[in-house]
């Protein structure tokens, strides 16, 4: 990996110190040319007649994402973001009053709170198997709980948005295989970051964004769909034109494939600057990529650790690129602020974002700090520097 070149090839990196790739990456040129080439593309001759002329690129982006994924273009949906992609997975489950969703005490707000709402609309029934010691899920209980809840759907975010951690997701997806349960992954924050394949990790969905560690464009997603999904013809609740076509008065088909769960309107800049972004993920040694940014991380955390009143906060068997810490006194989205001064880029987060996680360590948030390949150690030790300066200041 020349990780000159690749910082060459990011122009934002002129102007800052990048870590926080966990919430918005920054974009590579070939990303950013493949926007602004269909925006002034739809500019000179229409967006209809744009989109037209692009479909050979656009149909190519499918190829680029399900490359990443280790699957077909054909069980690829594009989305808007990963929220719509994770949200259509979860609206084709046939729930019933009474059905389990299992998840974990680490996934994502947004996911949380959307299990929640079936629970108060529909009556469903929202588990979570329990932490293991040190760390993560508990592996056994969840089998238990799959064993002898037998819920509708298994959901887990395979990397939390609150922390460093990277959850076995293969091993339960064996689980849900053995048990013929469906299981959905939020992808949003391993995609880009570490080498994934759906069929191995034995998910019926897997969503996902653009913009984080992939290192694409924001307001941009996608969607891996089984053939499990699709033989059984399962659909989101509310299809549109895309997705399905209208045969007869009462009647409309859906899609054969997963474009089933996509809509009609997209900005199609955007799909082609997702297809540019796996394109050029697919270009490097995912592997590598992985133990570059773990390793950045790692340093990073055993380097806090000696800051005064700094607690790193990542806990698990196997630990990811992003970093989580608070600091005694000092409120995480103030040190976001002091260090943007810097010109440096981190993110924040409190309760509300991560409440069994954060009240389990007792904390109100959390700065996190996401190193990833085309950061060096230079950047951590401006990014140490500043906070030795501000929480000691």
């Amino acid at each position: 990996m020349n990780v000159p070149e690749l910082r060459a090839d990011t122009p934002g990196l002129a102007h800052r110190i990048h870590l926080n790739h966990a919430g918005a990456s920054l974009m590579p040129r070939p990303v950013l040319d493949a926007i602004r080439d269909h925006v002034d593309l739809e500019a000179r001759i229409g967006g209809y007649e744009a989109a037209a002329e692009a479909a050979g690129a656009i149909e190519a982006s499918y190829g680029h994402v399900a490359e990443l994924l280790g699957t077909q273009p054909d069980r690829i949906a594009m989305t808007e973001h990963a929220t719509a992609s994770f949200v259509a997975a979860l609206s084709s489950i046939p729930f019933e009053r009474g059905d389990i969703v299992l998840t974990t005490r680490n996934d994502y707000v947004s996911n949380q709170i959307q299990y929640l709402s079936l629970a108060h609309r529909f009556g469903v029934e929202v588990v979570r198997a329990p932490d293991a010691p040190e760390g993560g899920v508990d592996l056994e209980a969840m089998e238990g709980l799959i064993h002898r809840r037998r819920p509708r759907l298994v959901a887990l975010t395979q990397c939390p948005t609150s922390s460093g951690l990277v959850q076995d997701a293969e091993t339960v997806g064996a689980m849900c295989r053995a048990r013929d349960v469906y299981y959905l992954v939020d992808g949003c924050q391993s995609v880009g970051q570490m080498p994934v394949d759906v069929e191995t990790m034995g998910c019926d969905f897997f969503s996902a964004t653009s913009r984080k560690y992939l290192r694409g464009p924001r307001g941009a997603g996608f969607l891996f769909v089984s053939d499990r999904v699709l033989d059984a013809g399962l659909e989101p609740l509310f299809p549109d034109m895309r997705g399905a076509d209208w045969i007869g008065e009462d009647l409309y088909q859906p899609a054969p494939d997963a474009r089933r769960f996509e809509t009609w309107e997209f900005a199609w800049a955007l799909v082609l600057g997702t297809g540019a972004a796996a394109a050029y993920a697919n270009a490097l040694d995912m592997a590598s990529v992985q133990e570059r940014a773990r390793g950045l991380a790692a340093e990073l955390r055993e380097r806090l650790a000696a800051l005064p009143g700094c607690t790193v906060l990542d806990r698990g068997p196997v630990l990811g690129a992003t970093v989580t810490a608070s600091f005694e006194g000092h409120v995480p989205a103030d040190l976001v602020t002091a260090l943007r001064r810097r010109g440096i880029n981190t993110s924040s987060q409190t309760r509300i974002d991560a409440v069994l996680d954060y009240d389990a360590k007792g904390v109100d948030g959390a700065l996190r700090m996401s190193p990833h390949y085309v950061n060096e150690t230079s950047d951590l030790d401006a990014l140490l520097h500043a906070l030795e300066e501000i929480v000691g200041g």
